[in-house]
């Protein structure tokens, strides 16, 4: 199967899960990094890049 480029670019871009709870947030990168953005359940900033099956 081919991957379709506006696909990917919709599931995987910008979209982070929590380190603690698993559950995903659609962020800018750079928020993420300076720790502004914090998970809606859990309340904590860790989070990493969702990943790409």
């Amino acid at each position: 199967m081919a991957k379709i480029p506006e696909a990917q670019h919709r599931l995987f871009k910008n979209v982070f899960v929590c380190k603690r709870c698993h559950s995903k947030i659609r962020a800018d990168p750079r928020k993420i990094l300076e720790g502004k953005i914090k998970c809606r359940k859990c309340k904590t900033k860790a989070f990493r890049p969702l990943r790409k099956k």
